[in-house]
């Protein structure tokens, strides 16, 4: 095993079918190589907690999934049924619903063109804390360093940003706050590690 990326690269490059991923101890790599080096495990080195993330990839737009450490979907705790994909995963705009569930026609056209993912992952780290609050749950792990780190606390740029996103920002600072102050913590975690990961990652 290589220790760092350029010794990685030496050995995987023009090999065919080479697989390689990063982690933050070597114990984790070794648990992935003995589970098969399978891109889709993503919760080897996840602690006891809830996950969140958004992504773009399934090509309806932004959807956002929120699982617990084995990747099982929690969406279903605070969200109906109806309102959930096969796959666990809530669209953020999805045939008539956006983040608060309102009819399509009430509201204008440009919350449905200026949804981000950005907005999504502030919107996962929503769901995340309600359910956390509802459950008892102390640690919510998410791989968005905008939204862990700024968005959720309260600090953004308002210039360009939709007043959607702006009224989540404040809505989330709250929920974090609350969550904070009652012993809760949220804590980064590469995608690639991810269990709610929406999206392809080798490290």
């Amino acid at each position: 095993m290589a220790e760092n990326w350029p010794d990685c690269q030496k050995v995987v490059l023009g090999a065919p079918d080479a697989k390689f991923k990063a982690f933050l101890t070597l114990s984790e790599a070794e648990k992935w190589l003995a589970a098969g080096a399978d891109y889709n495990i993503k919760h080897i080195a996840a602690k006891k907690g809830i996950y969140f993330d958004a992504g773009t990839g399934g090509g309806r737009g932004v959807e956002i999934s929120v699982t617990d450490e084995k990747g099982s979907s929690l969406l279903d705790k605070i969200l109906p049924r109806t309102h959930i994909n096969s796959r666990g995963h809530y669209w953020v705009c999805d045939e008539g619903r956006t983040l608060h569930l309102t009819p399509r026609s009430a509201l204008p056209r440009s919350v449905f063109q200026d949804v981000t993912n950005n907005f999504g992952e502030l919107l996962a780290c929503k769901y995340a804390l309600r359910i956390a609050g509802k459950e008892g749950i102390k640690k919510i792990f998410g791989d968005s360093k905008l939204v862990i780190g700024s968005w959720s606390k309260g600090f953004l740029n308002k210039k360009g940003l939709p007043l959607e996103t702006i009224g989540l920002v404040k809505e989330v600072k709250k929920l974090r706050d609350e969550f904070e102050q009652a012993g809760g913590k949220i804590g980064f975690i590469p995608g690639a590690s991810n269990p709610a990961d929406l999206g392809f990652h080798k490290g």
